[in-house]
């Protein structure tokens, strides 16, 4: 099988999780979950729907993956909504399926955080903002991806919660929660969540060990069954993918 990438992989294991009809959407630096997307329309999710945050545009059939929602090689979409209107969707609760998030932090019950880490007067590090996190409630589920797996990035609370996650105890209810965050996909491991709420090991890449993953986890993931290697992507989905990204984006 040709060697793949750990962000071609993570392309994989977010396309497989998306179902037929869904409607996604995700946010300004798209190239991950759009490949996603693409990948999953291109395979068993035909009918599946999502927009690009930044863009407005819905279901863009680009002729290669950008790497930024500010391009015009999205322009090819059935429909480009005013930002605006795509917050306001976001805010109605009913519009979307899935939303396709990260953060500067996640933590145990996958709450994100793109304020700022550290105190509040004088943070170590300033992120762009709340952005559309606050919406996360409103959508069906959502799926958390990141590029960095460490235990500065995988917390046991986050300072700042931007999107929120599932409550941690009956003092933390959600306002229109629905499902929650149901899957977590990082360049060593996948994860989903138990009944608590609490992250729970899914599955390990291949080549890398369940220590390896814990080791770089900076919370106790909750107990559940041994967990499996990631399916490795299949030679379809892999020329998918690089008909699409032929600039390399996800191989960077």
């Amino acid at each position: 099988m040709t060697r793949w990438t750990t962000t071609e992989l993570m392309a994989c294991v977010i396309a497989r999780d998306l179902v037929d009809g869904e409607v996604v959407v995700m946010g300004a630096v798209p190239a991950l979950p759009m490949a996603a997307c693409l990948l999953a329309r291109a395979t068993h999710a035909p009918n599946l729907d999502f927009i690009v945050g930044g863009s407005g545009t819905v279901s863009p059939a680009p002729d290669r993956l950008p790497a930024s929602s500010c391009t015009g090689e999205l322009a090819p979409a059935e429909v480009t909504l005013p930002l605006p209107d795509v917050v306001s969707l976001e805010g109605r609760g009913d519009a979307f399926d899935v939303f396709c998030a990260g953060g500067l932090q996640i933590d145990a019950h996958g709450n994100c955080n793109l304020v700022a880490v550290g105190d509040w007067e004088r943070p170590k590090l300033r992120g762009p903002g709340t952005v559309g996190l606050p919406f996360l409630p409103n959508t069906k589920r959502s799926i958390i991806y990141t590029q960095s797996h460490t235990p500065r990035t995988f917390v046991e609370r986050v300072d700042f919660v931007s999107g929120p996650g599932h409550p941690s105890g009956p003092d933390e209810a959600r306002p229109y929660r629905k499902q929650g965050p149901s899957l977590v996909v990082t360049p060593l491991a996948s994860f989903d969540f138990d009944e608590t709420g609490r992250m729970r090991l899914r599955t390990v890449h291949p080549g890398v060990t369940v220590d390896e993953v814990l080791a770089a986890t900076g919370f106790e993931p909750a107990p559940g069954p041994d967990p499996s290697t990631t399916p490795e992507p299949t030679e379809e989905e892999l020329a998918i993918l690089r008909d699409l990204d032929r600039d390399g984006v996800l191989r960077r």
